[in-house]
């Protein structure tokens, strides 16, 4: 785990209220930079859906991704049995 020191500056009103619900704590900073980070991810992933559709990409089947999936394994298999 890394440790990491951060300085805020808050309003004085934000941050008695801040303090008072709880949110500066380790564990409330370390969760609401969890949930910004999943939000950042989901809005990559819609802007990729968007720019997919946008240029004329169709879904893959459930056929075609399980066959690319089968695919990776394949090749990481094989180059887990060559380095062993």
């Amino acid at each position: 785990m890394t440790t990491l020191e951060v300085k805020l500056d808050l309003p004085d009103r934000l941050a008695r209220e801040a303090l008072a619900a709880g949110l500066l704590t380790p564990k409330a900073l370390r969760e609401m930079v969890k949930d910004a980070m999943q939000r950042r991810a989901a809005q990559a992933l819609l802007a990729g859906a968007q720019r997919a559709s946008a240029a004329g990409s169709k879904p893959l089947s459930m056929k075609e991704i399980q066959a690319e999936v089968t695919t990776v394994r394949r090749e990481r298999k094989t180059l887990a049995d060559r380095a062993a």
